[in-house]
């Protein structure tokens, strides 16, 4: 029986009729004890499975009343393998929901599930962002499917949950709702109210019910103390509150009491019975009375007609992707990970602010992440994740979303109009909320740079015309270029003290160190060369030149200043992570980070050197290169300091590499404990894992070499499709891929599989851009990211061959 329900994600939709009382008006009026209730925190970030509606532009790259999808639907939510996780509604970053819970229990107790499943709609390709949760009981054989959506005209969440026979007797499902409005966990409040649930903070307000008619039986109170959980252990709902009344950390319970008899004439009309069902709705809205109109709009409609809709939407937007089609014909896995991602990256955008594309749907290591206050986690902007992002839209062939996240941009650009600068102007802002609002402040100038390339190759793909370009240039592009040239001294909130000049970087790409590094190097050189180009064929000669002379001084000092010759690894030479000066033979200390202390900066090396192959600005076999990517896969160095780690049986050649060594960004498995759960701060055993991306950049690396040629004796054109088969590898079976995954080194006390992803961040928009783009470079037979202006002047230079 459990298969035939694990299969079957969308046969019908049934509704439930509650023949439960409501509770008395004892039990309404009775206040919940225990407030404030336990100390409130965000979910897991190990996310399977994100989602919201698709809504379209209108005629001016906006959401508004004119998109052709119009109501725009704001409501964003991910799953974890067990439960519904934080639910978004609003911007993109404002969390309404820490969890959804459906607990069976029976005159044993609470009922664990003995498998959990997750199934994807669509097949053999994924259609919609509409997963099911799948949990089979065999101590009862049942198995309960639960499948959640979003309604693409309201603001509400569907979850629709089927069975194929009832419940034996004795037997009851609730859903547990754990609210964590206005963004934090610790300020709810809650109601029973008419013929459901309220909770609200502020202008935040959520009501739940269910579908059909009847009345549930339900109950509010505070998380630990008087949430119901303990209660229900029997099967029954003894100690029923009404009220919740005193801010805190609140949760509520709802009855989900199957029916499978017909309908009575005024409840929709879901078609044949399979078995009993239950559609459960939660409306948000800035009031009361919105958010209820939402939830009983979305219940008086035809359950089935608004999957449709939300999956229609979803099919129309995968089939304007005109390029997906050919690059997901270069996977290693029929192209299903090529459509998730496709999907994942278009679920991670906002739909106030058009074109703003956020980290990841999740707050890292979310479970021990305090929720007293607001935060983003990675719900934030990122220039240079953005720039990942908008340059895949490109790569799918989704032209407005790459124009709408170009667009997007200024606002966060620090001008004379940014609230509280007295610095320098036009650098690109570290972290951001959606709607502009600042966060993280630090200077990192591929930031600043990434926004340049990304504007030319989109001006040169004829997605920005001439017009708006000349005007950007001006506006946006050469402030941005400017600065890279000129530096200057920071003003913005803690940040005035920092005296910005060519090359020299607050933070490198992982945020962490400042001074010379080969990433950033790579991506100023070609911002500061597309930027010479667009200020040439707009009528600005002089700082054309000015751009290409500070370009080709970096360009010129690149192994001078990042590239060691006496290192204590391989040969001794190979391009470091960073230098605080212009000597990299210095053994100079690095920062101490993520409770790590600091080392020589000749121990600690990173990828970042493969950006200069794959922007243009290095050959892929020039000597530098070469050697350094000799180094980057050794296995021979000790744990804490090697990059380059292998996955799978054997049977396949499935690789990975950690961001540097030396990481200390992620769990301690000799304490147990996620990355700063211990007061917030770090330990010494904190361990970065393997990133995936990491896995798509090096193949990136091995297809600039040329499929004619071999590294290492290996097949270059094999390796290259290694690449895409290990990040398929590490998609979990959301088919969502995570910022880390487990490497195999140390203590394991959380359970990883190896190769699985890790607490940090799923899905991470990068990884899945990165996915993209390799894709579309294998398809293309050239690095999607290359930008030929540069390499004209830099890489294919003859000055830059390597001899014969």
């Amino acid at each position: 029986m459990k298969n035939k329900i694990m299969g079957a994600l969308f046969g019908v939709f049934l509704v439930a009729c509650s023949t439960a009382d409501a509770p008395g008006s004892e039990a309404a009026l009775k206040a919940a004890p225990g407030a404030p209730g336990a100390p409130a925190t965000w979910s897991n970030a190990e996310k399977v499975a994100i989602g919201t509606s698709y809504e379209a532009y209108d005629a001016d790259g906006q959401y508004s009343d004119a998109s052709p999808t119009a109501p725009i639907s704001r409501v964003w939510f991910s799953l974890t393998r067990d439960r519904i996780t934080e639910v978004m509604w609003g911007l993109i970053h404002e969390a309404q929901i820490r969890e959804i819970r459906f607990v069976l229990v029976g005159p044993e107790g609470v009922l664990s599930p003995s498998e959990l499943t997750l199934t994807i709609d669509g097949a053999p390709l994924p259609a919609s962002p509409a997963p099911g949760l799948g949990f089979y009981h065999p101590e009862i054989d049942r198995a309960i499917q639960v499948s959640v959506f979003t309604d693409p005209d309201r603001e509400t969440l569907v979850m629709k949950v089927d069975m194929l026979e009832p419940l034996p007797d004795g037997y009851r499902l609730f859903a547990y709702i754990d609210p964590a409005l206005a963004n934090t966990g610790s300020g709810d409040r809650a109601r029973v109210v008419d013929n459901g649930l309220h909770a609200y903070e502020g202008e935040a307000h959520l009501f739940v019910r269910l579908a059909g008619g009847g009345v549930p039986e339900r109950s509010v109170g505070y998380v630990g103390a008087s949430d119901g959980l303990a209660d229900i252990s029997d099967g029954v709902l003894d100690a029923a509150y009404g009220a919740a009344d005193v801010p805190g950390n609140v949760a509520g319970l709802i009855a989900l009491d199957f029916h499978d008899q017909p309908l009575d004439s005024g409840a929709p009309d879901f078609g044949p019975s399979l078995g009993p069902g239950a559609v459960l709705i939660v409306g948000f809205g800035e009031t009361y009375e919105a958010a209820k109109s939402n939830a009983d709009q979305t219940a008086s409609a035809n359950a089935l007609d608004v999957y449709s809709a939300y999956s229609d939407q979803w099919r129309a937007y995968l089939d304007s992707l005109s390029e997906l089609p050919r690059i997901a014909e270069s996977s290693g896995d029929g192209g299903a990970l090529a459509y998730m991602s496709a999907i994942n990256l278009k679920v991670m955008e906002d739909k106030t602010h058009a074109g703003a594309l956020i980290a990841s749907l999740s707050n890292p290591w979310g479970e021990t992440a305090p929720a007293e206050e607001p935060q983003t986690g990675y719900k934030a902007v990122w220039p240079r994740d953005f720039f990942q992002v908008a340059s895949a839209f490109l790569a799918m062939g989704d032209e407005d979303t790459a124009r709408a996240a170009y667009r997007y941009l200024p606002k966060v650009q620090v001008t004379d109009d940014t609230p509280g600068n007295t610095g320098v102007t036009g650098w690109f802002l570290q972290k951001t909320h959606v709607d502009g609002t600042l966060e993280w402040v630090a200077v990192q100038q591929d930031q600043t740079a990434m926004p340049i390339m990304l504007g030319w190759k989109l001006w040169q793909a004829g997605v920005i015309s001439d017009d708006e370009m000349a005007r950007s240039y001006q506006s946006m592009l050469k402030p941005a270029a400017d600065f890279l040239v000129d530096g200057g001294r920071t003003g913005l909130l803690w940040n005035t003290e920092f005296e910005a000049s060519l090359g020299y970087t607050q933070q490198e790409r992982w945020e962490e160190q400042e001074g010379y590094s080969p990433s950033t190097i790579a991506a100023v050189i070609g911002g500061l060369v597309t930027a010479a180009d667009l200020a040439e064929r707009f009528g600005d000669p002089d700082d054309a030149q000015r751009y290409l002379d500070a370009a080709d001084t970096l360009e010129q000092n690149i192994e001078a200043w990042m590239y060691t010759t006496n290192g204590p690894f391989g040969d001794g030479e190979y391009f470091i992570r960073v230098t605080r000066n212009t000597d990299p033979n210095d053994q100079a200390m690095l920062g101490d980070n993520n409770g790590r202390p600091g080392l020589p900066e000749d121990q600690i090396m990173d990828g970042g050197f493969l950006e200069l192959v794959r922007y243009g600005v290095r050959s892929a076999t020039a000597p530098s290169i070469m050697n350094s990517a000799k180094v980057y896969q050794s296995r021979r160095r000790e744990d804490n300091l090697r990059n380059l780690y292998t996955f799978g049986d054997g049977t396949e050649n499935l690789f990975g590499f950690r961001r540097y060594g030396n990481d200390g960004y992620g769990e301690d498995g000799e304490r147990g404990t996620n990355y700063h759960e211990l007061d917030g701060g770090n330990t010494p055993d904190q361990r970065g894992r393997v990133w995936p991306f990491f896995s798509g950049e090096f193949a990136h690396f091995l297809l600039a070499i040329g499929s004619d040629q071999t590294l290492g004796g290996a097949d270059i054109e094999g390796l290259v499709m290694a690449g895409a088969r290990s990040m398929e590898f590490f998609a979990n079976e959301g088919l969502s891929l995570p910022e880390q995954v487990w490497d195999g080194v140390g203590p394991n006390p959380f359970g990883y599989a190896l190769g699985g992803g890790t607490n940090t961040a799923t899905p991470l928009a990068w990884t899945h851009a990165e996915y993209i783009k390799l894709l579309r470079s294998i398809s293309d037979g050239a690095v999607w990211d290359r930008y030929d202006v540069v390499a004209a002047r830099y890489a294919d230079s003859p000055r830059n061959q390597p001899e014969e």
